[in-house]
Order: C-alpha cells, then sequence, then structure tokens
C-alpha cells in the first residue's frame, strides 16, 4: 500500500526527539479536550503539538491554521486529530489519510453508512491508521464484562439494554448551526440523540452484544420523537438484531428530569452485569452474589501512538468496528422526521439557556425499552401514541 503527500509538504517531526508530530482539527467545543490531550502527552514526552487548525484564529505558541489543506501544504503532521462537526468528518479524514498522516476521528465516524464505506475504502486504499474517538472501545469494564460474559457466569445471554437518560438545555441546540439538525444548506448532519450526545450508549451496547461490523447487524427499529423545538431526535427507542442472535436495544432521552449516569445492561439467564461507562463501573449481579468492579481506560490517542510503532497493536476502535452503530446512524438518517412530543406531556424548566423540556414518565419508559426489546411505540407510551 502506498500513501500521498501533498506537493511541497514535509514532515514536521521534531529530529532531535523523534516525537510524533499531532494536529488537532477544530479546536473550540469539545476540541479544547484534544488540544489539551496532546498538551498533556507532550508534558510527558510522548507526542509534540505542532498546529491548530480552525476557521477561527488561534492565539498562542502552537501555529494555526484555517483549514486542513493549508497546513497539509506546508507541513505534514504524524497525527491528525479531528474533532468538527459529523458531515466534515469524511472529508477531512480522507484528506488527512491521504497525505500519510494516521487519525484520530471523533465520533461519530460519519454521517452515513455509504460515507463509512468510502471512508473505509480510504484506510485500506492508504494504509493508514484511523482511529474513531468511542471512548468507551478503551474501557477495561467494556473488556470485563465481556470476560465475564465468557465464564458462563451470566448464563446464555439474553439480550443487552442501553438507558440514557439525560438533560440538554436550549443552550446546547444554540451553541452551532448544526447542532440539533438533521440537514443542513442541503447536507446531511443527523445529529440527535441516538448519534450523538448518547451516541457511546448505543455503540457499547452493540459492542457487548459483539457486534462491530456492518454485517453482524441483521435489522434496525428506530422510533424518533423530539421535545425540543429541532429537526433531530432527542427521545428515541432503537431496537437491534445482530448476527450473534442477542438483540440490543436502547431507550434515550435529553428530556429527563435530571441527567442520570448512562447504563447497559448484559442480560442472562443466570445474572446481569451492568456497565455504567461514564465510570468504567460495572455492578454483577449472579448466583456468586452482587459485586462492584471499577475499571481503568485505555486513552484512545495514546493507543493509537502505541499503534503506529507498534504493528502487533491493534486499534481499539477502528472505522470497522464502529460499522455496526453505522447500520443505526443509517436507520436514524432515512427513517421518518422525528414526531413532536405533544404539549400534554412536556413539562418546560429553567431558564435561558438552562430552558429545558421534561417528557412525563420518560425514565420509566426509556428503562422498559432497554429491558423488555420493545420501542416507545410498540410499548404504548402515551406520549408516543
Amino acid at each position: 500500500m502506498t500513501t500521498q503527500t501533498p506537493r511541497g509538504a514535509t514532515p514536521v517531526s521534531d529530529p532531535a526527539t523523534d516525537l510524533p508530530t499531532v494536529a488537532v482539527v477544530g479546536v473550540h467545543g469539545h476540541g479544547a479536550t484534544h488540544v489539551r490531550k496532546v498538551a498533556d502527552l507532550q508534558e510527558r514526552g510522548l507526542a509534540v503539538l505542532t498546529a491548530l487548525v480552525d476557521p477561527r484564529p488561534v492565539e498562542g505558541e502552537v501555529p494555526w491554521f484555517p483549514d486542513l489543506d493549508t497546513l497539509l501544504v506546508q507541513a505534514r503532521p504524524d497525527v491528525v486529530v479531528i474533532a468538527t462537526p459529523i458531515h466534515t468528518h469524511l472529508a477531512l479524514a480522507s484528506a488527512a489519510l491521504r497525505a500519510g498522516c494516521d487519525v484520530l476521528l471523533e465520533k461519530p465516524t460519519t454521517a452515513s453508512l455509504a460515507e463509512h464505506a468510502e471512508l473505509l475504502a480510504v484506510v485500506e486504499e492508504t494504509g493508514r491508521l484511523c482511529q474513531v474517538g468511542f471512548q468507551t472501545f478503551g474501557s477495561g469494564a467494556v473488556d470485563e464484562v465481556a470476560r465475564i460474559v465468557a465464564t458462563g457466569e451470566l448464563g446464555e445471554l439474553t439480550g443487552v439494554g442501553a438507558v440514557g437518560t439525560w438533560v440538554r438545555g436550549a443552550g446546547y441546540f444554540a451553541r452551532a448551526r448544526w447542532a440539533g439538525r438533521r440537514t443542513l444548506d442541503g447536507v446531511e448532519v443527523v445529529d440527535g440523540v441516538v448519534t450523538n450526545p448518547l451516541a457511546h450508549a448505543v455503540a457499547t451496547a452493540l459492542l457487548l452484544a459483539g457486534a462491530r461490523t456492518v454485517e453482524d447487524v441483521t435489522d434496525v427499529r428506530v422510533d424518533l420523537h423530539r421535545a425540543h423545538p429541532i429537526e433531530a431526535d432527542d427521545t428515541s427507542a432503537v431496537v437491534v438484531g445482530t448476527r450473534g442472535g442477542v438483540q440490543v436495544s436502547a431507550g434515550l432521552t435529553l428530556c429527563a428530569p435530571q441527567r442520570s449516569p448512562a447504563r447497559i445492561a448484559v442480560r442472562g439467564t443466570l445474572g446481569t452485569a451492568t456497565l455504567f461507562y461514564e465510570t468504567d463501573e460495572i455492578e454483577v449481579s449472579s448466583p456468586r452474589g452482587t459485586r462492584r468492579i471499577r475499571c481503568g481506560r485505555v486513552d484512545l490517542l495514546t493507543q493509537l501512538l502505541m499503534a503506529r510503532t507498534h504493528p502487533a497493536i491493534r486499534l481499539r476502535c477502528s472505522v470497522a468496528d464502529t460499522g455496526a452503530f453505522l447500520r443505526v446512524l443509517e436507520a436514524v438518517r432515512t427513517g421518518p422526521d422525528p414526531t413532536p412530543v405533544p404539549d400534554a406531556f412536556v413539562e418546560w424548566r429553567g431558564e435561558l439557556g438552562d430552558r429545558h423540556p421534561v417528557v412525563a414518565d420518560v425514565e420509566h419508559w426509556c428503562a422498559r425499552v432497554a429491558a423488555e426489546g420493545a420501542t416507545f411505540t410498540e410499548l404504548g407510551a402515551p406520549f408516543a401514541v
């Protein structure tokens, strides 16, 4: 396999240290977290932050570039971190990979299943590494649940259910033009609860059910609703069939009365292991009793850097590993527009940017979706009828 480097581009690795150089594309919002991460790696002597790319000028000692193309013409970093809107992922990641860079791409991978296939082809064409930022794929708790399942402690798996009951106010959807949109200026964005804020719940539930690739998913049912005045969904149910025969279901909302820890229950004939993925904790209930386990997490950028120099290391979350999630995203993208929740089932709380809707009994219905493997409508949730 060969890589393609733009004419005039030169490596920017520090010859004195030979440390990998890293550029961050999209440095505001969540991108600021990546800037801090790379700065921390630099302090630890593991990488060098050499460029910041953003349409808005960035002051400081690190060189700023208005767009990725400008950076790649002048200097080629070893690794490019992309933390930009969903609909820009394919073009930016492809440009970086074809320039000979390895990539950490924020989730979700792309805005459609077709784009996912195109990006996967670019990865294969270039031979470069592309890690996708589903941080839970680096969780030791995911590994531990898999180990527990493999021992037979839970018996035969009967299903995996995810519950996410979060709160997002008006300010969340006002932060960017693409926030809460299905399309923007004729381009598909697909920014809803399933595909962005609680995407980790869906992707991790699929992972625990043994579904990583596109082929691992047999069918998807989605039930999309919205209480916010947005285009996309903020309260949704997803039911997924997998090739391994384990059904995955998720009840998700941004319209809960208060934020609760997201959780994924792996259910078996003998017991249950519940993963609280935000804190990498597991609660196991089986014939052995009940116990709580706290685990660590592998940082995906650090792991990418390690994989660059150790070919035997497999990426924790490659583009191919997100194929199952993209099957769900595609069902959301091609599904009907979310149904507005009737006013009778919505209570508005808070003021200004914190003003948010609360859907009646939504926590109860999200839990039922996860436990029973049926959508809101199928269960007869009043707000969905």
